[in-house]
């Protein structure tokens, strides 16, 4: 939920940027999320480094942002915004053409909280944007199983670097092994016996120990130390 105005009880919409570099997906992307009251798109943007210079200035709550783009590209806007501290609450959430983009990875390693194919339902599009601003990432269901299979071989690539999980419990190991392999709230509530709002407790510590920004990384996290085979 987005935070109130002065202070109000009210909760204010959140506030998302568009950055693609067709005007013709920008207004349908406009169209589709302010449908949703909730939801208030603030500035377009049609390149990357514009998308940089527009984020400083509107601090929206979430970031649309296209992958292929001519000059910066989604993938170094990304970086950008997540390397200025002034900008560390802004989610980022990718949009492609294609069901396995070859720099979807790079996007998730770059901090981008999600990951959606551009012919996303408009439900499924606004869902997008409340799941991110919530802190949970959000990969497309047709793209989940190629995603994983990405970090995978990817994670294989590297050291494993296990140290990193000893600041864990037993339990939240268990948990963030599932979310390694895709697994949502309710289904690792019910593959370990408790219920989902326990389950994203334990998801909650284990990305503040881990310093994750979201599910998103604490999948990676689980695929670059093994977790996830556990």
């Amino acid at each position: 939920m987005s935070p109130a105005h002065d202070g109000s009880t009210d909760p204010r919409p959140v506030r998302v940027l568009l950055a693609d570099d067709q005007t013709l997906v920008r207004a349908g992307f406009r169209l589709v999320l302010e449908r949703d009251p909730a939801i208030r798109v603030v500035a377009e943007a049609d390149d990357g480094a514009r998308a940089v210079d527009l984020t400083r200035l509107h601090r929206p709550d979430v970031v649309l942002m296209d992958v292929r783009m001519p000059e910066v590209d989604g993938i170094e806007a990304t970086r950008r915004i997540l390397a200025e501290p002034s900008l560390a609450g802004v989610r980022i959430v990718v949009l492609t053409t294609y069901e396995f983009d070859e720099y979807i990875v790079d996007a998730i390693e770059a901090g981008a909280s999600g990951f959606l194919l551009k012919d996303v339902e408009p439900e499924e599009l606004r869902r997008a944007v409340h799941v991110a601003v919530a802190g949970d990432g959000l990969l497309s269901p047709t793209v989940t199983t190629r995603v994983i299979a990405a970090l995978r071989e990817h994670a294989a690539q590297r050291p494993s670097g296990v140290e990193r999980l000893a600041v864990l419990t037993d339990r939240e190991r268990e948990v963030v092994a599932l979310v390694g392999r895709g697994m949502n709230n309710v289904e690792i509530g019910r593959q370990l016996h408790m219920s989902p709002a326990t389950a994203k407790t334990h998801v909650g510590r284990a990305m503040t120990k881990l310093a994750a920004r979201d599910r998103v990384q604490l999948a990676l996290i689980a695929h670059e130390t093994g977790l996830h085979r556990t």
